[in-house]
């Protein structure tokens, strides 16, 4: 089950995984560039995410990999570019599972991420993709899959 939502604070799936896990109370964080860049300025400080050594994108995106159980890239269109496809490189070479969850791809993305989390018994989830700049609409389908795939138990009472 997963207990922890991991992402980079970036525009778009990041941030909206940051924010699906702020408001259902699950654990969140993950790395940031140092400064807290992102393509819209400075990363809001309610997103409780460490900084990097480096600005660097590339090392905040190795560092979230390397820290997590697994990392699902959720994107709309098929193209794995910039960013997205230095995701999928660090998740070979730090030898994590990788689940790639195109829009375009599939018709069943919430039940491709359940069976992914179970079948790797994921704690921490990894969760990148697009800026929304890039693709336009990709936060509202990350909150979607992950609202049709992640149970929330509700806390329980002592």
């Amino acid at each position: 089950m997963v207990r922890k939502i991991v992402s980079g604070g970036q525009t778009g799936v990041d941030r909206s995984a940051l924010d699906w896990a702020l408001d259902r109370g699950i654990e969140c964080g993950g790395w940031c560039p140092s400064g807290r860049l992102a393509e819209d300025g400075t990363i809001d400080s309610r997103f409780p995410l460490r900084e990097t050594p480096s600005e660097s994108y590339a090392q905040r995106t190795e560092y979230n990999v390397r820290d997590s159980d697994g990392t699902v890239i959720i994107l709309l269109g098929s193209e794995l570019k910039g960013g997205t496809a230095l995701t999928r490189k660090f998740t070979t070479s730090w030898n994590r599972p990788c689940l790639i969850l195109s829009e375009s791809k599939t018709d069943r993305p919430s039940t491709e991420l359940r069976d992914f989390i179970n079948k790797h018994r994921i704690e921490i989830l990894n969760l990148a993709g697009p800026r929304e700049s890039g693709e336009p609409g990709v936060g509202a389908f990350v909150r979607r899959v992950l609202d049709e795939s992640i149970s929330v138990q509700a806390p329980q009472l002592s």
